[in-house]
């Protein structure tokens, strides 16, 4: 029998009080929605980072079109190819030689060589055994000048082991060239796993260069040689979840160290994370109490705006959402919706501390189909902190950031005390803002 679809839906499957929530997972996986909120980094977005370098993509034509979508839209067709996956394809069992020859036909036909090559494969070639080594061992023997590394778009890796993201932030710094000991900078580092840049003022960024230490980051680089140099750096340092593969294999293949220091928002651990630093470095690290005092009165400037209007996070928009639902309520603040639909394991305690003092805070789901016909209209001001909680809320008081915003520790919770004021203050047009695709990075609509 046909089931109408639309109007009102049943909550329970797609949101949860917290204190019912299970942990990690509060949701079941099943037929799932994507919300047309699309701010958030993909593969296309990411592996653009490496300077001088182009992405060539071979997979079915239905899958193509969404990446070729993202590289229009991001003003990077000049970097891009695809190599369509066809039906003869698979029953003649030529995956081989259609991307051997496949890449080299695009790369006999452009004019410039790249100085880099990313190979994106897809499910297809799993399901078909395809010998992707010996793809790139041939294509590494005719373009003896290029360097190839493997990239993946493959939905069937979404649910276990790495995901594509965690795959395509490890993958990004493949090509770096081990260098000889001599080389190696004793005072220099990398911050590594993100998309955006990190903050000039933020704690950990300011504290690295009052050191003495030389900073990279894949975000700043502008040559193919400046990307290379990041080889040269004695440690690496991740504060994003997802790179944790990604400096695990340098530390590895490179031999350079690796510390991760996770965002998160409150004291002590910002504290923890900042004396775990300042050991590495070899510095003194001063507990941080000018900048930790700049936030807190960013918070109570901010909450004398805001006061008890209702406040909803998203998972986009921090890596720690519940530790920054946390802190605003630990503030004064109302916050009273977190869009998420698996809990970070370093949230335990934070869940914890919300089902015991805010136990009626609401846990929705952002991927459950249901969500696509619940209400999205505010019944009074929301403020909105990122974009599928905008999305979701309907509010057009929105904080429109995505994976932190590039702000860490004290200085960050600043920033985003003041970027909430603004917001609340301020109405923004969510329908323009939010069908960019990756927020921050260039963008011809």
């Amino acid at each position: 029998m046909l089931k109408r679809i639309g109007g009102m839906a049943a909550e329970p499957d797609a949101c949860v009080r917290i204190a019912d929530a299970s942990w990690p997972v509060p949701f079941v996986s099943g037929l799932e929605f994507s919300p047309p909120a699309r701010g958030v980094w993909n593969i296309v977005h990411t592996g653009m980072l490496i300077p001088e370098s182009r992405q060539i993509f071979v997979c079915a034509e239905n899958c193509l079109r969404g990446v070729v979508l993202t590289a229009a839209e991001m003003n990077a067709m000049g970097r891009f190819s695809t190599i369509t996956v066809k039906e003869n394809n698979v029953l003649e069992g030529d995956m081989e030689e259609l991307i051997i020859n496949g890449v080299s036909a695009v790369l006999e036909r452009i004019p410039v060589k790249p100085r880099a090559v990313l190979v994106y494969t897809s499910c297809i070639h799993h399901f078909m055994g395809c010998d992707l080594a010996f793809c790139f061992g041939e294509l590494r023997r005719r373009f003896p000048s290029v360097d190839f590394t493997d990239c993946y778009m493959n939905p069937i890796m979404r649910k276990s082991g790495l995901t594509p993201d965690q795959i395509m932030r490890k993958q990004l710094y493949s090509l770096l060239k081990k260098r000889p000991a001599q080389d190696i900078e004793r005072k220099s580092v990398n911050i590594i796993g993100n998309n955006l840049p990190t903050d000039e003022s933020s704690d950990i960024v300011q504290f690295i260069k009052n050191a003495g230490w030389r900073l990279r980051d894949v975000t700043s680089c502008r040559t193919y040689e400046d990307y290379q140099e990041m080889a040269c750096s004695a440690f690496n340092i991740s504060y994003n979840p997802v790179a944790a593969a990604g400096g695990a294999e340098l530390k590895s293949r490179l031999g350079q160290k690796h510390l991760y220091l996770p965002l998160c928002y409150g004291a002590e651990e910002i504290r923890h994370n900042m004396q775990t630093l300042a050991e590495m470095l070899g510095a003194e690290y001063d507990g941080g109490f000018t900048s930790f005092e700049k936030a807190e009165a960013a918070l109570e400037a901010a909450y004398r705006v805001i006061g008890g209007a209702p406040v909803a996070i998203d998972y986009t928009a921090t890596m720690r959402p519940l530790g920054l639902a946390r802190l605003l309520l630990e503030h004064g603040f109302n916050v009273s919706r977190v869009y998420i639909d698996s809990f970070n394991a370093e949230e335990k305690a934070d869940f914890d501390w919300l089902r015991a003092n805010r136990p009626d805070l609401l846990i929705f789901a952002t991927a459950e189909v249901k969500m696509r016909v619940l209400p999205r209209t505010p019944e009074q001001k929301m403020l909105a902190i990122g974009q599928k909680a905008v999305y979701f809320t309907g509010s057009s008081n929105f904080v429109n950031i995505v994976e932190g915003g590039g702000m860490y520790g004290f200085d960050g919770i600043a920033g985003i005390a003041e970027m909430m004021t603004d917001a609340f203050i301020n109405e923004k047009d969510a329908r323009c803002l939010i069908q960019q695709k990756g927020l921050g990075c260039e963008c011809c609509l």
